[in-house]
């Protein structure tokens, strides 16, 4: 029932009536994402999904990720631009799953909010539903909430969560890795939507705007900050499908930056130098380097530098895997080789987001800005 002037949740600051007019405005998007399996369609109390394909697999295991796109949001209410956030979130959540090598099958998303403006919240969520289509994820469900007194009018966060699905035998991860495996890097398309914080603290210690222009970029700071996360699920899934026993782990370069999360994907007793000449950091990341007075090598733990994931390879499939990326749009390029031999003297990292495995450091400097 459509709230009215009188209604004392409506005097309480919660607008029912605008959360309806966002499901509508909504609903063609979602409905995009759904196949035969969805059931129930747009707008029940709980999403479902027809599991009867899960009878094909010998020993299926499901995968499943949560997350949310952190104080990135921070920049779209800044400057109103709100229809790219949705894939981020599903960068952030999706493509944890095919880190296992994990094919996802559906997703939930819940957006907490200050005030409802229907038009933002479809722009969020056809976001979300981009994504979702570009990964082959259906979007089954949702909540929108209305905080009022808790996030101003303008505030707003978003976080998800998605499931999954692997044959037990075919699980990546890090008993497969072997000595001499190759390690690839995956070109990202900027930030992402990790170290946002230290972005921010730069952007407005260096007095600039975000509907500033940024001479270096050709657009608003803004709009620079905002490019979306690229999405590797579906890229990597055909990899995987194609060179199959090929691939032994991958790992997606979020939090705690390029060493931390690569390292959780290798064996306790193996070690890899990533080597920096092999790359020149985007310019986003110098720019902003520059900006707050920091050496690049100091962001190494906060931001991706260029690298979106990587994928830990057997010598014999690297050549191909680096051809069939980049054939599917990725920028790809060895960085690194396993070793279990002794390792050298230094600083490695080891033992991130609670996981014993490998070491990992970062060797060298980087190519100049622009070298090949």
């Amino acid at each position: 029932m459509a709230s009215s002037p009188t209604d004392p949740y409506t005097q309480a600051g919660v607008d029912t009536a605008a959360g309806d007019l966002a499901v509508e405005l909504m609903k063609s998007a979602v409905r995009r994402t759904h196949g035969d399996e969805v059931l129930g369609g747009v707008g029940g109390f709980a999403g479902l999904f027809d599991a009867s394909a899960l009878l094909g697999y010998t020993k299926p295991l499901l995968a499943t990720s949560t997350d949310g796109v952190g104080t990135k949001v921070a920049i779209a209410q800044a400057i109103d631009k709100h229809d790219t956030i949705g894939q981020d979130l599903v960068g952030m959540v999706v493509d944890d799953i095919v880190v296992v090598g994990a094919k996802p099958l559906f997703m939930t998303d819940y957006i907490a909010c200050g005030k409802v403006v229907p038009e933002r919240i479809a722009d969020i969520v056809r976001g979300i539903a981009d994504g979702c289509s570009a990964t082959g994820t259906a979007l089954v469900g949702g909540e929108t909430a209305e905080h009022p007194g808790l996030l101003g009018v303008n505030d707003y966060d978003v976080a998800g969560a998605a499931t999954g699905v692997v044959e037990s035998a075919q699980v990546l991860g890090a008993d497969r890795v072997q000595d001499g495996d190759v390690v690839l890097a995956l070109a990202s398309s900027g930030p992402h939507s990790n170290g946002y914080s230290l972005i921010r603290h730069i952007i407005t210690g260096a007095g600039i705007g975000y509907g500033d222009q940024a001479a270096d970029f050709g657009r608003t700071w803004g709009e620079q900050l905002l490019e979306p996360t690229r999405l590797y699920t579906s890229p990597l899934l055909r990899l995987i499908a194609e060179l199959g026993d090929g691939i032994h782990s991958l790992s997606h370069v979020t939090g705690g930056g390029i060493a931390a999360n690569l390292a959780r994907v290798l064996p306790k007793d193996t070690w890899v130098d990533v080597d920096r000449t092999t790359w020149s950091p985007s310019p986003v990341f110098r720019v902003l380097a520059d900006l707050g007075g920091l050496e690049i090598e100091r962001t190494e733990g906060t931001w991706n530098l260029g690298i979106g994931f990587f994928a830990v390879v057997s010598p014999a499939a690297a050549d191909a895997a680096i051809a069939a990326l980049r054939a599917d749009g990725i920028d790809t390029w060895q960085v690194g080789v396993v070793s279990t031999g002794p390792r050298p003297d230094g600083h490695y990292e080891q033992g991130a987001k609670g996981v014993d495995g490998g070491a990992v450091r970062l060797v060298g400097g980087y190519r100049e800005a622009g070298a090949n």
